[in-house]
């Protein structure tokens, strides 16, 4: 009895390990948050440059 209160908990949770999730993420917005972020650095970078100057 005691096995059985072992074995059983322990193989739901290597069962429930095994469960993959699969998250579409379609790549058209993939690339456009892409473009947003790379967008944003340039501008960072860019900025920083005539901050240093106006000193």
């Amino acid at each position: 009895m005691k096995r059985i209160r072992i074995v059983v908990p322990l193989t739901a949770l290597a069962l429930s390990a095994c469960v993959t999730i699969n998250i579409y993420f379609p790549a058209a917005a993939a690339e456009k948050a892409a473009d947003k972020i790379i967008d944003e650095v340039w501008q960072t970078q860019q900025d920083k440059p005539a901050a240093k100057e106006a000193k």
